[in-house]
């Protein structure tokens, strides 16, 4: 059994010993091990050139990044907090996202940048955002978004193997969660990094969600099921590019979906899952599809992040709402 935290640690050491052009690099990710703890001991076994200790300067984070990638190495950027994203925002989507079609397919830039999001800690302000429809919607990412140790491990490795830059969003709230992590990479549980995954089988309506909110669905199905209510839940895993087949047939099916995800659902991903079931089950759909999420408001201070944040009651009053449609 691992933590999270244990299972992306465990990739990062994995990617480490591997390939010598891997290199890690963030905010106190070297000696301190990052804020989380995520990158304990890397530096220490791998020394301060793999693992690098840089200023506090995310735009220069990630352009250093992409100009090493460029050079032939794998760089794994860390992030500290989600909100800090932003200074490197041009870099990421107006040079990282572009650099590979700029060029003709001539250049990748496989470089990972690790961000640990969403809320549910009791963290300060910009510690706690879901930004993930930003770039989602840049085209030239990959997006991932873990649930689990398993998915977490698993989905890193991949995202450091492969020649795509990905943004490797990580639930903060559930670094300390733990579950089994399969050792061999034939594992049938390890999926590749852009299927969803149903983690929950129901045949009256499809809960559709990902990173900080799976446990929140699976305890939701949980409690229907005490009503005689049978809900599917489905982790996205990938949010660029989505799964959609895997969506889409599993709402046919129920005839019934609800997308529920911490972001606020005013322009957030959920808004485009909708529009898809939309088109492609529009014959199938029993009721429309109901959005569950965060706020269109900053988000909040830690006293009152539980009232921002979707919780059992909010999930479960858009089920009822949906099934007595």
């Amino acid at each position: 059994m691992l933590t999270l935290s244990q299972a992306i640690n465990r990739a990062l050491r994995h990617g480490l010993e591997s390939d010598p052009g891997v290199m890690v690099m963030g905010q106190d990710v070297g000696l301190s091990g990052g804020v989380f703890r995520v990158t304990d001991g890397l530096q220490k076994d791998f020394g301060a050139d793999r693992v690098i200790d840089t200023p506090l300067a995310e735009a220069g984070i990630v352009g250093t990044a992409i100009g090493l990638a460029m050079r032939g190495y794998r760089p794994v950027c860390e992030i500290q907090f989600d909100g800090f994203v932003y200074p490197a925002f041009n870099q990421i989507t107006s040079q990282l996202a572009k650099l590979h079609a700029r060029s003709g397919g001539r250049i990748t830039v496989p470089v990972v940048i690790r961000v640990p999001v969403s809320g549910g800690i009791g963290a300060v302000e910009h510690h706690s955002e879901s930004n993930e429809a930003y770039f989602a919607h840049t085209a030239g990412l990959r997006v991932m978004a873990p649930a689990t140790p398993q998915d977490a491990h698993w989905m890193l490795r991949q995202a450091i193997a492969g020649d795509d830059p990905v943004i490797f969003f990580e639930p903060k709230c559930r670094y300390w969660s733990k579950g089994e992590v399969a050792e061999n990479p034939d594992d049938p549980l390890v999926l590749p990094a852009d299927a969803a995954r149903t983690v929950r089988d129901g045949t009256d309506l499809t809960l559709l969600t990902w990173g900080s909110m799976v446990e929140t669905c699976l305890s939701a199905a949980g409690a229907a099921a005490e009503e005689d209510r049978s809900l599917e839940v489905i982790d996205l895993r990938s949010l660029s590019p989505v799964d959609t087949d895997t969506l889409v047939a599993s709402v046919r099916r129920t005839g019934r979906a609800v997308v529920v995800h911490e972001a606020p659902t005013f322009g957030g991903l959920g808004g485009e899952i909708a529009a898809v079931l939309g088109e492609r089950c529009f014959t199938k759909l029993e009721a429309p599809v109901t959005r569950v999420g965060g706020f269109n408001v900053p988000y909040p201070a830690a006293r009152l992040e539980e009232h921002y944040r979707p919780d059992l009651d909010r999930v479960l009053d858009a089920v009822d709402r949906t099934l007595d449609f």
